[in-house]
């Protein structure tokens, strides 16, 4: 038989995942659930894109890294457009609901902890927020071991006789990617007389800015909605959310803007 709209889709499937916790339930714990099941819908299709483009900067495919950029650009222009729709929600509203949330924490969110990973903000600690053996773990664990969007760019780069220090390709991946001094010189010259690959970078620095961008307006959503309280789960809320911003994912482009 034939699949259907329905049928492929699974919305049969989809449209009874959203179970309400609250007593009655609170008319505002529906758009609540929503919202962060698409986060999480949107979430699995930028690993998806940038696992993607991991290959086509390994592959030296310019074109297409440049093409998947600018489309997990529009991805993250909609996730900073969802909290607009998040902030409708007033705390009272939100607090009619809270309780029934119980542990639960966007804190809590594998995936968007596999991005960080990927972005080269690598915290193994965070590991520990996850059941040994559990899907999400085993996930995490692989993007720990795995190579950054950054080791990917820099191998992009030595493809097109840019010189990268080779101790950059020996690193121990594990670990969060760091500033580069030789990396910023050899950058500075990137600019100057490469105009690809300066584009290139270019869509790295929006993708850096559009991550930093959702960060801060989920900072202030959370601070809109419940102030200086701690977050669900007993996480640090907006506290620790401010520790997040502005720590850039391709700290050596930042730092050449002063000499370009």
């Amino acid at each position: 038989m034939p699949h259907t709209y329905s049928s492929y889709l699974k919305i049969d499937e989809l449209l009874n995942l959203q179970e309400c916790k609250s007593t009655g339930p609170e008319h505002d714990e529906m758009l609540f659930i929503l919202i962060h099941q698409v986060y999480e819908l949107w979430f699995k299709e930028i690993l998806h894109e940038l696992d993607y483009l991991t290959r086509m900067l390994r592959k030296n495919e310019l074109t297409r890294a440049q093409h998947t950029l600018n489309r997990v650009l529009k991805i993250f222009k909609t996730l900073v457009s969802q909290l607009d729709i998040l902030e409708t929600m007033t705390p009272a509203e939100f607090l009619s609901f809270r309780k029934f949330l119980e542990s639960a924490s966007g804190f809590q969110s594998a995936q968007f902890r596999e991005l960080e990973f990927m972005l080269g903000h690598k915290l193994p600690k965070m590991l520990d927020y996850h059941e040994q053996g559990s899907s999400a773990r085993i996930c995490l664990e692989q993007r720990l071991a795995a190579p950054s969007i950054r080791d990917a760019f820099l191998f992009c780069l030595s493809q097109n006789k840019i010189k990268i220090p080779q101790t950059l390709f020996e690193r121990n991946v594990t670990q969060a990617d760091a500033a580069s001094s030789e990396v910023q010189t050899q950058l500075i010259e990137v600019y100057r007389s490469s105009p690809v690959l300066a584009q290139l970078c270019e869509l790295l620095v929006d993708l850096d800015e559009g991550l930093q961008e959702w960060r801060y307006r989920h900072v202030k959503m959370v601070e809109r909605t419940i102030g200086t309280k701690r977050g669900t789960g007993d996480s640090m809320g907006a506290e620790y959310l401010k520790k997040t911003l502005f720590q850039p994912i391709f700290p050596d482009l930042w730092a050449i803007r002063a000499e370009l």
